[in-house]
């Protein structure tokens, strides 16, 4: 399993805010300056996030953007679901109707939501705060 790129993004986009906790607002323009995320999809970011409530936005003079909470108070696993949508491995994990071929007959759909979980604590057990700390 592999987070998208889109993803991925997300989470150097919002950890460079993060840096910036505090500090003046940032906007997209110089978030992907100092990520190298492109600016269209930087944009693209911002809104998402920004939607998520895990961004907040301004206008006008001294506008832009900051966190709307705490680095240690934003996680992985908010930062995938604001980007991706709720975190599951299987069609069969999400909620409503699924197209699988196999779901009628399927002895381990059950069982999905366990290994579903546990990805979702594992993501939901880093914060952002901790991916900005410097390593030794």
């Amino acid at each position: 399993m592999r987070l998208s790129s889109f993803a991925d993004y997300a989470v150097v986009l919002i950890s460079a805010a993060a840096r910036h906790c505090g500090a003046a607002r940032m906007n997209a323009t110089t978030l992907a300056a100092e990520t190298g995320i492109p600016l269209p999809t930087a944009q693209k970011l911002v809104s998402r996030l920004s939607g998520a409530g895990l961004l907040e936005s301004s206008r006008g003079t001294g506008g832009g953007v900051r966190l709307s909470r705490p680095p240690a108070a934003i996680t992985l696993a908010d930062v995938v679901e604001a980007v991706e949508g709720p975190i599951a491995m299987t069609a069969c994990a999400e909620m409503g109707a699924h197209d699988c071929n196999l779901e009628r007959d399927c002895r381990i759909r059950p069982h999905m939501n366990v290994a579903n979980n546990a990805i979702r604590q594992a993501l939901a057990g880093v914060t952002i705060a901790s991916l900005t700390r410097e390593m030794a």
